[in-house]
């Protein structure tokens, strides 16, 4: 097996770079030195650990133009989403670090014999296990968290975004944190593994497929460590008979397209009455037909290609199955041939159960269009997944679409007549074969700590 990785444009096929891969040995090294820098970084206060978050979110900005070229060229980011991302990473480490200290300050409380304090101690290093598709947001949504509550952090990165994992590291140190509090190793998926047996490492957070994700709970949990778990989804947005059609297509067609359709918590099957699937189909349709899908760099832009080859004939091949199994192709499903990983925006409708369409989900521009007749039966289909990320409801009575939204959508998140993705200040994660824990808004920072009680008796 080779122990080099080569990056490659997905737009252009060309190689970006190569990178070596560390060995074992090297990467257990790398925990201990995570692990001593945990000695004394748990014992920095909530002040220099923010002013360091604060700098940090000041290099990320400065360094946008740089971040934003790297993602392009990696994994094939359109340049706007690019700054999207940079601005929303910006945010976090700024949110962190202002509400970090408010979250784990100590509680007070009464008892029988006495009073208590329950205090929220940092538990020691913790291990990243990170995809390509928000190269950066994905790292500093869960490291900041984890370096303000006291840990450290180690983090292995998708290998065909080496070059943004190195980059991240060398912001972190510029912005003063010492070595080891974050680190990226450049290992692969079994040396990841084999560091889960570390006895330093005492928590794991993954992104990425339920399968693997559940193979990485399953280790932890032998071993008695603690996992979130931050996996897929087919998100579901139903669109009710009172939607405003043109606000509806709107944010379905932002939904599906945003970071090229390769976004866990994208909009996938759209679920539409029938009193105006005709209206929403035909609208949704041209609105598709008017994106433009080619270099990522350029202005005018909407869709980059896929971030690797593989990664868009698995797609293909799901489109295939679909449509075979009785799916009807409105548009696209086709590869074209042209240089670039890329893959055509694509509309299914007809699509039933035990289609890829329906039970899977599809990482990329395809739309999955389903017909019901009711509201009953919407929300019956939109929990008829294993999944629970996010979802939808399009309505023009809020009341009633809020309602549905937090009593009957088996989700994490509910969007009502919008898109939204993360956002610093409210809590981000699933339910079901998605996942579980939560990240953001002061709900990550205490997903790795012990909540500590110290019970004090009264005197006599």
């Amino acid at each position: 097996m080779s122990n080099t990785v080569t990056t490659i444009n997905p737009a252009t096929e060309q190689p970006v770079n190569e990178y070596t891969l560390m060995s074992l040995d090297e990467a257990q090294k790398s925990v201990d030195l995570a692990n001593d820098c945990y000695s004394f970084w748990k014992k920095t206060t909530f002040t220099q650990r923010a002013q360091k978050l604060n700098r940090l979110a000041d290099l990320i900005e400065e360094n946008k133009s740089k971040l934003v070229s790297l993602m392009t060229e990696e994994m094939g980011k359109v340049t706007e989403q690019g700054e999207q991302e940079v601005s929303l990473c910006a945010e976090i480490c700024r949110y962190t670090a202002e509400h970090g200290e408010k979250e784990l300050q100590d509680e007070h409380r009464v008892f029988e014999q006495g009073h208590a304090i329950i205090t929220y101690q940092p538990i020691g290093v913790i291990l990243g296990i990170q995809p390509w598709n928000f190269p950066l947001y994905q790292v500093i949504r869960y490291s900041v968290s984890n370096v303000m509550a006291g840990n450290t952090t180690v983090m292995k990165h998708a290998s065909n975004v080496f070059g943004m994992a190195k980059l991240i590291e060398e912001l972190y140190l510029e912005a003063g944190f010492p070595k080891g509090c974050y680190q990226s190793l450049l290992i692969d998926g079994e040396t990841a593994s084999e560091l889960i047996k570390n006895p330093y490492i005492r928590g794991v957070t993954f992104t990425g497929s339920d399968k693997v994700g559940k193979q990485v709970a399953k280790q932890a949990a032998e071993l008695s460590k603690k996992t979130v778990l931050e996996l897929g989804s087919n998100d579901a947005f139903v669109v009710l008979a009172d939607a405003d059609i043109n606000k509806a297509v709107s944010a379905c067609i932002q939904g599906r397209i945003v970071n090229n359709g390769e976004t866990c918590v994208a909009a996938k099957r759209f679920i539409i009455v029938d009193e105006i699937y005709d209206q929403f189909r035909e609208a949704f349709v041209a609105g598709f037909k008017q994106l433009k899908v080619g270099d990522p760099s350029a202005a005018d832009t909407d869709l980059g290609p896929m971030a690797r080859k593989d990664l868009r004939d698995e797609l293909h091949q799901q489109v295939e199955e679909s449509v075979n199994a009785g799916a009807n192709c409105t548009l696209g499903g086709e590869i074209p041939k042209q240089q670039g990983f890329y893959y055509p925006v694509t509309i299914l409708e007809d699509v039933k159960p035990g289609m890829p369409a329906y039970d899977d989900e599809l990482f990329g521009p395809v739309a999955s269009l389903i017909r019901v007749h009711d509201e009953a039966e919407a929300m019956m289909v939109a929990n008829d997944s294993r999944y629970g990320l996010g979802g939808g409801i399009f309505s023009e009575d809020t009341q009633r679409a809020t309602e549905l939204a937090i009593k009957e959508f088996d989700t994490g998140m509910v969007n009502i007549n919008g898109y939204s993705l993360a956002q610093p200040n409210l809590p981000f994660g699933g339910v079901k074969d998605s996942g579980y824990g939560r990240e953001h808004g002061g709900f990550g920072i205490k997903e790795f700590v012990n909540v500590k009680t110290v019970m004090v008796a009264s005197a006599e």
